[in-house]
């Protein structure tokens, strides 16, 4: 693949990073039905750590201890790893190294940044733009920590930036290229997600049968609880005003992924206006259609992503999209109607405190 070389005609400031600290709460909380063992001699270990700025739970059923522990171990690393890769802030990371170069030329990058690249593309075909990597250079104008949003004619300036289809992979050198001097690409909306699958692979290798990787709101489970049942998921209310009704809707998981995305996570309310983290490629502006958005997929990386796009979409648009993949979702409108896939109407369990009204 041949690339023209040009120079940068504008420069991009990329903030300082935010200072890393435990989230009060989880996008999606964990259901903690891991008191007691049951028959047998399998057990149930569990482990935390802060890592890609949130927290980070693994979750494994074993016989022995030191296995579980060891197990849990690995997968940690390799999250590490990962983070790595995809942090937007670090010099030495695969996207930060893609962004640098950008309009200059092809940058070498591992295969799992190449994995996330290709997935991101796949996301963003098939909800017509509305999850875009390319958005980072929107999101970089926005300080959620001190409450700042950007001027207009800031946003104005950079959706030209904003362009999925200006991302060119290459899987022989193996290379990664975006088209203008001035792009960046930001890979917080994918990551977990992806993370949390390559955790699942790692305990697999090591032997472990059963568990739960818990990347904060993206969840990955395989197998089975000691006790023969499924894990046992919480979904959060995006409108929680304290611990007892932090947890809207409960349902069960096996060998699937489950991810949230909301208007809850990162923001801040400035006149009376919330401003969060889920911007629209296409306006430059936070999206004012959902409070939060859950998806269910084979993999933590697909429902990651698509969780964006659809709260991007909205709840009409988004519904009809999940059910066209073959997913199942939950959404909570800005109105705080819960609109939810037909397969999983009957599956799920709602919460006394909840008072959302369903739309179906």
């Amino acid at each position: 693949m041949k690339y023209g070389i040009q120079n940068p005609k504008s420069k991009i400031r990329i903030p300082s990073p935010p200072k890393k600290t435990a989230p009060a709460l989880f996008c999606l909380l964990l259901i903690a039905f891991l008191g007691s063992c049951m028959q047998g001699e399998e057990k149930i270990y569990k482990k935390s750590k802060i890592m890609m700025d949130t927290v980070v739970t693994i979750t494994v059923v074993s016989h022995s201890e030191n296995r579980a522990e060891h197990a849990i171990n690995s997968a940690f690393s390799e999250i590490r790893r990962l983070e790595e890769l995809f942090d937007f802030y670090s010099l030495d990371s695969d996207v930060s190294r893609i962004n640098k170069h950008a309009g200059l030329y092809p940058v070498t990058v591992s295969h799992d940044t190449l994995n996330v690249l290709e997935r991101a593309y796949f996301v963003s075909d098939k909800t017509g733009g509305a999850f875009d990597v390319t958005s980072g250079s929107l999101l970089a104008l926005y300080d959620f920590s001190r409450g700042i949003k950007p001027q207009p004619y800031s946003i104005e300036k950079r959706l030209p930036f904003v362009n999925y289809k200006a991302v060119h992979i290459d899987r022989k050198d193996p290379g990664v290229f975006l088209e203008k001097a001035g792009m960046l690409i930001d890979l917080g909306g994918i990551v977990k997600g992806y993370a949390a699958d390559r955790a699942v692979e790692t305990l697999k290798k090591d032997g472990i049968r059963s568990g739960l990787v818990a990347v904060a709101g993206d969840i990955r489970a395989f197998g089975l609880k000691p006790n023969g049942k499924p894990w046992k998921i919480g979904i959060k209310n995006p409108r929680a005003e304290g611990k007892d009704d932090d947890i809207m809707a409960t349902l069960d998981l096996r060998d699937l992924a489950i991810s949230t995305s909301g208007d809850y996570e990162r923001f801040f309310i400035l006149e009376g206006e919330r401003y969060h983290h889920i911007i629209s490629p296409a306006t430059g502006y936070p999206v004012r259609t959902c409070r939060s958005v859950s998806i269910i997929a084979g993999e933590g990386v697909l429902a990651d992503a698509f969780a964006t796009g659809v709260f991007v979409l909205g709840p009409e648009k988004g519904i009809n999209l999940i059910e066209k993949m073959g997913f199942s979702g939950l959404i909570i409108d800005q109105e705080g109607a819960v609109h939810v896939t037909s397969d999983i109407r009957e599956k799920i369990e709602f919460e006394k405190t909840f008072t959302g009204h369903n739309k179906g």
